[in-house]
């Protein structure tokens, strides 16, 4: 059997990928990123585009050529740059759906969420739910999985707002710590798709995939604590839901230039809705029990790796907006005040072209700044932050060495910069 799964170096998708491996299964993969999957999943086929472009039936055509089954485990969290939920996860789907049928293809399982109905709070949830809804009314042997808050090796989205929560020292800070969660290990997502593919359970149903117990996110973020190697928090800061949401906003807000933070609107409206499901129709048909979050977290490794990307996590924005301020700050002041900075060529080689060199260097700055921003351009931005600054060093070594004996340090203050440049250039991945 050769299965396509959409979504599959996703944080879902990767768990899929690899059960269906290990099960004999025949997989290709579809991203936005070709290049990306093969990075992250090399050795099966990989096929790429806009699932925003795949809108029509015949859309899909090549997709689905040499296809026996479809998984769609793609998904985004909500409105932003890349991604328009009523295209991505309702039109291109329902695309694929009618696609599939016309193809021949029989088998189609759809990962879907707890909570995904009609009148939900979310775009996420109610698109999932019109998908979904399709495929039921479809005449392919569709199973819809809805897995809880999934905990996984991997880190994306709700995983990495967990690890990032966790790494707070002392005090522990949360909204809706009340909130009620039930979690699934990603090993046993993968396990179910490849159960339902190869008839081990049967078609044409929904199940939640959860744990039998729910817990308070409270306890989720302390249980992530201890698993990492921290010790636990002295204190519990219970944070109003309306700091919560300022922060939310900014987050959404950031979505407009391609960051996708778990820290969005969506996710603390899903959270406060709460993540639950019923485990026990999964388990009558399968006989399968799915893994507490303590056997989950027992058998995932714990390591260095973990505390750090946790902390990791938790600073890198501040180290982005801190660059990006130093540059917009140093090209804005350049610009206003470029005849005093011009100032300080004088009696040197290039006196003759001092403003144009200061207002190039003031443009550079603020195209720097903006880039560090943009997702998509912030390392690029961040090696040109280095290399502009390195430049700035070397040309004023040679026309004003004197200014490394200024109190104030200005070359001396390049190396910082520099450092942090470099760190956030090291930290800017997303998967």
């Amino acid at each position: 059997m050769r299965v396509l799964v959409l979504g599959g170096y996703g944080l879902v998708g990767l768990e899929i990928v690899r059960a269906l491996r290990e099960g004999g299964l025949d997989v290709a993969g579809f991203g936005r990123s070709v290049a990306l999957g093969k990075r992250l999943t090399p050795g099966i086929a990989w096929l790429g585009g806009d699932l925003a472009q795949f809108t029509r039936p015949q859309d899909w055509a090549v997709s689905l050529e040499g296809i026996d089954a479809v998984v769609n485990a793609s998904g985004a969290l909500q409105d932003s740059f890349k991604d328009r939920l009523a295209v991505s996860q309702d039109a291109s789907i329902s695309a694929l759906i009618a696609a599939c049928e016309a193809a021949g293809i029989k088998k189609f399982v759809q990962i879907s969420a707890p909570g995904a109905e009609p009148g939900a709070s979310t775009a996420f949830l109610r698109t999932k739910a019109s998908a979904d809804a399709a495929l039921r009314a479809s005449k392919l042997d569709w199973t819809i999985l809805k897995p809880g808050l999934v905990i996984s090796g991997n880190s994306y989205g709700g995983t990495t707002l967990l690890r990032m929560l966790a790494a707070f020292p002392l005090v522990q800070p949360l909204v809706l710590g009340g909130a009620r969660i039930q979690t699934v290990a990603g090993s046993d997502v993968g396990a179910a798709v490849l159960a339902v593919l190869t008839g081990g359970a049967p078609a044409r149903h929904d199940y939640d995939l959860v744990e039998d117990q729910a817990h308070e996110l409270r306890a989720v973020v302390e249980a992530i604590r201890l698993w990492v190697g921290r010790e636990p928090a002295g204190c519990e800061a219970a944070l109003p839901r309306w700091m919560g949401v300022c922060v939310a906003m900014l987050a959404d807000a950031a979505g407009w230039l391609g960051w996708r933070s778990p820290l969005r609107s969506t996710a603390l409206k899903v959270l406060a809705a709460d993540v639950l499901g019923d485990p026990r129709p999964w388990t009558e048909v399968t006989g399968r029990r799915l893994k507490s979050l303590e056997e989950t977290l027992r058998a995932l490794p714990s390591s260095l790796q973990e505390r750090v990307f946790g902390r990791a996590q938790l600073v890198f924005p501040v180290l982005v907006v801190t660059l990006a301020g130093f540059f917009l700050a140093s090209g804005a002041i350049g610009w206003a005040q470029r005849d005093q900075a011009a100032a300080v060529l004088e009696g040197t080689i290039a006196a003759g072209n001092a403003g144009r060199l200061v207002g190039a260097g003031a443009a550079l700055d603020l195209l720097i700044g903006i880039g560090l921003l943009v997702r998509r351009w912030t390392r690029r931005a961040a090696w040109g932050g280095i290399l502009l600054s390195a430049a700035y060093l070397a040309a004023g070594s040679w026309l004003t060495p004197q200014l490394w004996g200024d109190p104030l340090g200005p070359f001396v203050k390049i190396f910082p910069v520099m450092a942090l440049a470099l760190a956030v250039a090291a930290l800017c991945e997303e998967r």
